[in-house]
């Protein structure tokens, strides 16, 4: 694995995630093939009570890699990114994030198909893609079954970054920490006192009821926001100026269409 580490903790039942690429943690096309390696590793351990996921250094990750954004890269980047969604979904494990710093675009969606999310002060959570002139697909499914319409459709439609203390205002996040030393240490003994006595396979049973409509809406509807994206939106002249704006490190010049 080359921008991810995986590390067992409480008794080997607690898989822990780092994403690790030595900067912003940018979910690009290696880091998601290592997360579907472990994926398919995880799937036959019967002993995994929980999944973590966290960002080495400052940030929890920058999101997914705008390179890859671009209309010839995207169909793959896409198919790749919203597997992990599906891979998740159908593993049906607890998971919990755990955020420091920047959690942006792909990186909050990481974050939000998460059963548990936690944050330390440090962190901006922000769904950044209109900037660039596109839209987030699973976001877009998420945040509304997370936060509900009104308070979505803000973070969506403006791009808006918010801080910890907002988001938990939201109802996005279950609680925030001071510093991540102290989110490490608490967050050490809620899973001993919330996940560790709990069997596995029950565990399981109950993300997959707790998550009817939950798991119903993305299968149904990411499918369907991809193609949007892919037959629509990267279609119009606004969508590739951004993605290019972004790469060339300029402002975008929008003909509003």
């Amino acid at each position: 694995m080359e921008k991810i580490s995986l590390e067992f903790t409480h008794n080997e039942s607690v898989a822990r995630i780092i994403l690790n690429d030595g900067k912003g943690n940018v979910l690009d096309s290696v880091m998601m093939k290592d997360l579907h390696n472990v994926f398919a590793e995880l799937k036959n351990n019967n002993n995994i009570k929980l999944i973590t996921f966290e960002g080495a250094g400052k940030h929890f990750s920058f999101g997914a890699s705008v390179p890859e954004h671009t209309k010839s890269e995207a169909g793959k980047m896409l198919d790749s990114f919203h597997k992990l969604f599906y891979e998740l979904i159908d593993m049906s494990i607890p998971t919990m994030a755990k955020i420091s710093g920047q959690c942006l675009g792909g990186g909050m969606e990481l974050a939000l198909i998460c059963n548990f999310l936690f944050a330390d002060k440090t962190a901006k959570l922000g769904q950044p893609e209109i900037i660039l002139g596109v839209f987030p697909p699973p976001a877009s499914l998420l945040l509304p079954l997370k936060i509900g319409w009104a308070r979505a459709e803000e973070l969506l439609i403006t791009g808006k970054t918010i801080t910890a203390e907002e988001a938990k205002a939201l109802g996005l996040l279950n609680d925030v920490f001071d510093d991540r030393e102290t989110m490490e240490s608490k967050l050490n003994e809620w899973i001993e006192k919330n996940i560790v006595p709990k069997s596995s396979s029950s565990l399981q049973y109950s993300v997959r009821a707790a998550r009817v409509r939950f798991n119903k809406v993305v299968k149904k509807s990411l499918p369907k926001l991809e193609q949007m994206y892919l037959t629509g939106l990267m279609e119009t002249d606004d969508a590739n100026e951004g993605i290019n704006a972004f790469c060339e490190k300029r402002s975008p010049e929008w003909k509003n269409r």
